[in-house]
């Protein structure tokens, strides 16, 4: 396993991977996120995985030289092997095109598909989630038929609606909350990603994989009646 690592504050420090985006790399963040992730809790506070590094915080200052030693020894002592590394699975159901996914039309047009093959390719595909990051609870997905890469807007919404999943390149997400943003959107979910009321607000996290399936108008409304209900009680 081939890794540098490098001091970002009195304590703070990353492990850093070669700079891809793949999933040899994301299996590589996993396991060492796994190794450290509430192993040392008299010595660490928390660990943060993103595509190719992994940030430890420490309970205390800590020189470079020190946090290096330390982490050499524990990932020289511990095999990080990357099989059997992916999560949970979890299926999102989505509503394409129209007012729920306005950019359809123009992945079509810049992939040369029509409108069914673009969500038949987004919904054929099983997506890693490598990281969480942007807004609370967003999901990186790694997995894009590379048919469907298509650059983000040039002019980014001023509100994308909660549940939005877009396109922006060679990947694709979900918006979890309502907020600004500039990827092309195709379609929306009526699951809630993130509920701070639940004893794990996040509904997904890195290492997880992700499919989403394409539902009905009809679906749709009655599962956010239905997610409404829930909240109201």
């Amino acid at each position: 396993m081939t890794y540098t690592i490098r001091q970002i504050s009195e304590r703070a420090v990353s492990i850093l991977f070669p700079e891809k985006i793949t999933e040899e790399i994301h299996q590589q963040v996993m396991a060492t996120t796994r190794l450290f992730q509430g192993r040392f809790p008299g010595v660490l506070t928390d660990t943060v995985p993103s595509y190719h590094q992994v940030t430890l915080f420490f309970r205390r200052r800590i020189s470079y030289a020190e946090a290096h030693e330390w982490i050499d020894k524990v990932l020289n002592q511990t095999q990080t092997g990357g099989g059997g590394l992916h999560g949970r699975t979890i299926t999102l159901p989505v509503l394409y095109g129209g007012e729920w996914g306005p950019d359809l039309e123009h992945v079509a047009s810049v992939t040369g598909l029509s409108d069914q093959e673009v969500i038949d390719r987004h919904t054929a595909g099983v997506y890693t989630v490598f990281m969480l990051g942007f807004l609370p609870g967003f999901p990186y997905l790694g997995g894009l038929d590379d048919r469907l890469n298509t650059p983000r807007r040039d002019t980014p919404r001023q509100s994308v609606p909660a549940g939005s999943v877009g396109i922006a390149g060679a990947q694709t997400g979900v918006y979890p909350l309502a907020s600004p943003g500039g990827w092309q959107l195709i379609g929306r979910t009526p699951r809630q990603l993130v509920d701070v009321h639940h004893p794990e607000p996040c509904l997904v996290r890195p290492g997880d994989q992700l499919r989403f399936v394409a539902i009905t108008k009809a679906d749709y409304q009655a599962m956010e009646k239905e997610a409404k209900q829930h909240v109201d009680h």
